[in-house]
């Protein structure tokens, strides 16, 4: 299971599944709110991955070239950011164009009619 996480799992989920999160929380709604492209978060989170599992290693003495740990964060990473990225750009479709769309739900909005 360590090869998994590359570490333990409570340093997985406290770095990755807490701390890293949020910041990618952050990251998607950074770019929805300045109307950037969704494939943006691809990168950024790669570099959030890399980073997670920089701390992973100095802090909990995980393996830093573990390769499905760094998957395993980037695809949580992405996950939190794209669902970020959506809620945050759905609010604003909803809030800059009142007259074209409706909010649906968290994650969606649809034309006025």
């Amino acid at each position: 299971m360590e090869n998994l996480f590359g570490g333990s799992f409570l340093g997985f989920f406290g770095l990755t599944l807490v701390l890293f999160a949020g910041a990618s929380w952050m990251m998607g709604q950074a770019l929805a709110l300045t109307w950037r492209g969704a494939w943006q978060l691809v990168p950024y989170a790669a570099l959030l991955a890399a980073t997670d599992r920089f701390l992973a290693f100095a802090l909990f003495s995980g393996d830093l070239s573990s390769l499905p740990g760094f998957l395993l964060a980037w695809a949580s990473l992405c996950a939190v950011a794209a669902a970020a990225f959506r809620a945050t750009r759905a609010g604003q479709m909803a809030a800059q164009y009142p007259w074209l769309f409706e909010r649906t739900g968290p994650f969606s909005w649809r034309a006025r009619g």
